[in-house]
């Protein structure tokens, strides 16, 4: 192993009364995959941005290679050869990847921008990392996992020393994952420091050579991959051990609460169609891509394009709008939390009674005491950790800020709940307090959608799985049924003939 190519000794960092980081200790070495590892709240992110520059160290040293180093702001951090790749990429999508890589630093010709040359060498360094893109392809026509290889790219053509990959999986395929970390292994093999942020156990332990894992600010736990468990890992990360991660799912499906006929969209999926009981949970998974997400966006009248026949407690459906689905009794809880479920600068108060306001209204003015009343109601109940209802939702963990929004739905006491991945990118801990809430919801009557690309979740909450690929209900398995290999196999268009067997009820003694 070479030597340190990164340290951190005694790092401290404070916002106010919050002690985010409390002495913390790191070696990253050249040529390793370091996997930081640690609930939301743990310090993680706070980490990462006195690294890129972003926030200033309190208290400690930060080296790279035997040097101290201050940076001043982001710009610096990146001279100094340390480059982050976020889950959510930032880019111009009107221009060529070659632009984007170079941004703010062309390649000059005297006092001319030389396009020639900046194309070339863009195209050698994706040359180098696999791409199948050229240098001159437009951002906007590349898939996601093809936009995190231009940042890589982009870090390689800066000779970055350090890449920080910051949950760079968390919305890609099966199949761009396995592709992305050959990509990982090739820094690695390159003398590159990687530090990789993950939730997923599996991609720590697939391409992680070292741990580090924070709790509290303060790092608890180090050591090789090959000499730690996951559960190990686990109670590193929580300070307690979680045997039970999936809750034991009690309620029996009852009377069918919503039916959806030839759910269609001229490009995104057609023929869709299902049944919704009382107190079920039914799963939808499949590979991005798959429709799963554009055909509840339909339910909820926020797919225009769409059509198809709904009926919601025998009462016909023309959900047109999302207004009209909230009036039947549907709520919608988006994949994209920061985005679409909450209000980053409002409080936790204001987002609970957001999608109810007019419960509230007194007149022409909204009742304080109403609003107040519902959002400590919904904290207890979720169990949302905060300081207080007026703390802003930006100031919560990524996992109390999930309860948050899917807190400002159950406050319309919905009958159906859809929701659009629920655990994407919060920890173990947090996960487990969503699938016991899920549970929670099922036991009092309500109806569940859970759309996945998770597997572990649909095979152990789902009563019913339907599978989607290319916007195709191509399987359904009942959870007595699933088995890991077939439902990815249909998700995927393989072995479809093993697939269909497996599918259906009256070969479950062949399958077996």
């Amino acid at each position: 192993m070479s030597d340190v190519l990164l340290s951190l000794q005694g790092i401290h960092k404070r916002y106010g009364a919050t002690h985010a980081l409390r002495g913390v200790d790191l070696e990253l070495q050249a040529g390793e995959v370091l996997a930081l590892v640690g609930e939301n709240g743990a310090g993680k992110s706070t980490l990462v941005k006195m690294l890129t520059g972003v926030v200033p160290v309190d208290e400690g040293v930060i080296r790279l290679r035997g040097v101290p180093q201050t940076f001043a702001n982001a710009q610096a951090s990146q001279a100094a050869g340390i480059l982050a790749v976020h889950q959510e990429t930032v880019m111009f999508e009107e221009l060529s990847v070659a632009e984007n890589i170079y941004v703010g630093r062309h390649l000059m010709r005297g006092p001319f921008i030389d396009w020639s040359g900046m194309n070339i060498q863009a195209q050698s360094v994706l040359d180098q990392i696999g791409a199948r893109f050229k240098a001159t392809t437009l951002v906007k026509d590349l898939s996601l996992a093809e936009r995190h290889l231009v940042e890589i790219a982009r870090a390689l053509s800066q000779k970055a020393s350090v890449v920080i990959l910051d949950e760079p999986t968390a919305a890609l395929s099966q199949a761009e994952i396995r592709d992305f970390y050959g990509i990982v292994r090739q820094l690695r093999d390159q003398g590159v420091g990687v530090i990789f942020i993950t939730h997923k156990f599996d991609e720590i332990f697939a391409v992680a050579d070292r741990y580090v894992v924070l709790r509290d600010g303060a790092a608890v736990g180090t050591g090789a991959i090959a000499g730690v468990t996951e559960q190990e890992l686990v109670k590193l990360m929580a300070g307690r051990a979680i045997d039970q991660i999936y809750p034991q799912i009690v309620s029996t499906p009852g009377d069918v609460v919503m039916t959806v006929k030839n759910l269609s969209h001229p490009t995104e999926f057609s023929n869709i169609a299902f049944e919704l009981r009382r107190g079920e949970i039914l799963g939808f998974y499949g590979l991005v891509g798959s429709g799963r997400s554009e055909a509840m966006l339909a339910i909820m009248g926020l797919n225009p394009a769409a059509s198809g026949e709904f009926t919601v407690q025998g009462q016909k459906l023309d959900a047109r709008r999302p207004g009209d689905a909230i009036a039947a009794g549907i709520a919608y809880v988006p994949e994209e939390r920061q985005r679409q479920g909450g209000i980053l600068g409002f409080s936790v108060e204001h987002n609970i009674s957001l999608a109810g306001l007019s419960r509230f209204a007194h007149g022409i003015w909204l009742s304080k005491i109403r609003e107040s009343a519902l959002c400590q109601r919904m904290i207890e109940r979720l169990r949302i950790k905060t300081h207080s209802p007026d703390t802003l939702l930006s100031g919560l963990s990524g996992g109390n800020q999930q309860k948050v929004v899917i807190a400002k739905w159950l406050g319309l006491d919905p009958r159906i709940v859809i929701l659009d991945e629920p655990t994407k990118g919060i920890d173990v801990g947090a996960k487990q307090a969503v699938y016991h809430l899920i549970a929670e919801m099922v036991e009092q009557g309500l109806a569940v959608i859970l759309v996945s690309s998770e597997l572990p979740e649909v095979m152990n909450l789902a009563h019913r799985t339907i599978v989607m690929r290319r916007g195709e209900q191509v399987a359904e398995f009942d959870k007595a049924q699933a088995q890991a290999e077939a439902i990815v196999a249909a998700a995927s268009g393989l072995n479809q003939q093993a697939t269909s067997v497996v599918a259906s009820p009256q070969a479950e003694e062949v399958v077996a």
